[in-house]
């Protein structure tokens, strides 16, 4: 009998719906994130109710999900989630099974389930995006780690002197931030305009991206040297740039060529999944619990 399942991504700035049936996924309205636990309730009881939804509600979040316990400990854009039996809640709230897992794990489980990690020994998710999550697949399972930090590589530091991690110098939104600041014409930049300045000659818009393309790069060659996976994937919005890909493999190839890694063969590609990747890997989540 087909499941009827409504996923549930929570972003720091909105919340993605989606139904999954007969093994497709149709996306929902997207609405600005509630801004606290009880509008979010509010919210997903009238999906619910809206769908006649009876089978479960699969939610992809931010911040350490420990999937056993239903508690998201860690911190995150939507702090009203953390640090309470949240799944139990939820789930005698709106009186049907839910499922709770980390949004960068939820990308990882789609690209295991699906995607372009299915039915390989080992990969590495590096999730591009406000900051930089991913998880790490290990024989067609998630390594979450005796603390829920695997795969959390936004967290490596990337300066000595300043202790700027990952996220801090390879997210496009941090990148955005910065340039704005630097640029200090009272406007405030996207990662998208800083790329469009850049082509156009912007001198500062180059720098900014060479500084975004050098931390990705030392990112995701200190991956390769730690876990040496059959394959690194990138995702996020900014994923789809075509030169992004071409730019990081060269850029890797080079440090490891440096640093006398030349026989480490690093494969690197995109997700499969771009948009829908966290709502997909919250199904399959909730398959894995409830199966």
């Amino acid at each position: 009998m087909s499941q009827k399942i409504l996923a549930i991504d929570i972003g720091g700035t909105t919340i993605k719906s989606g139904l999954w049936e007969k093994e497709v996924l149709t996306e929902l309205v997207s609405i600005p994130t509630p801004k606290t636990w009880d509008g979010m309730k509010a919210y997903l009881k009238g999906l619910v109710e809206e769908h006649q939804i009876t089978d479960g509600v699969a939610i992809s979040a931010p911040g350490a999900v420990h999937t056993e316990e239903g508690v998201i400990y860690g911190v995150s854009a939507v702090p009203y989630l953390h640090r309470f039996p949240i799944k139990q809640e939820l789930a005698e709230f709106l009186n049907v099974p839910v499922s709770f897992q980390n949004d960068a794990n939820c990308a990882a489980l789609a690209e295991i389930w699906q995607g372009n990690a299915k039915g390989l020994e080992s990969a590495a998710l590096i999730i591009i995006g406000t900051g930089i999550g991913g998880g790490i697949a290990i024989n067609g399972k998630l390594r979450a780690g005796t603390n829920l930090f695997g795969g959390e590589f936004g967290y490596q530091i990337m300066d000595l002197e300043t202790l700027e991690t990952l996220s801090d110098l390879g997210s496009p939104v941090a990148m955005s931030n910065r340039f704005s600041k630097q640029k200090a014409d009272g406007k405030s930049y996207t990662s998208k305009e800083i790329f469009d300045l850049a082509e156009a000659g912007d001198e500062l818009a180059q720098e900014a991206i060479d500084k975004f393309y050098h931390a990705l790069s030392i990112g995701i060659y200190n991956i390769l040297v730690s876990l040496d996976p059959d394959r690194v994937l990138i995702g996020g919005g900014i994923s789809t740039r075509e030169e992004l890909l071409l730019t990081i493999e060269e850029r890797v190839q080079q440090l490891l060529q440096m640093k006398g890694a030349k026989e480490l063969k690093a494969s690197i590609l995109q997700c499969k999944f771009l948009s829908q990747a966290n709502l997909i890997g919250a199904v399959y989540q909730f398959i894995t619990e409830y199966a």
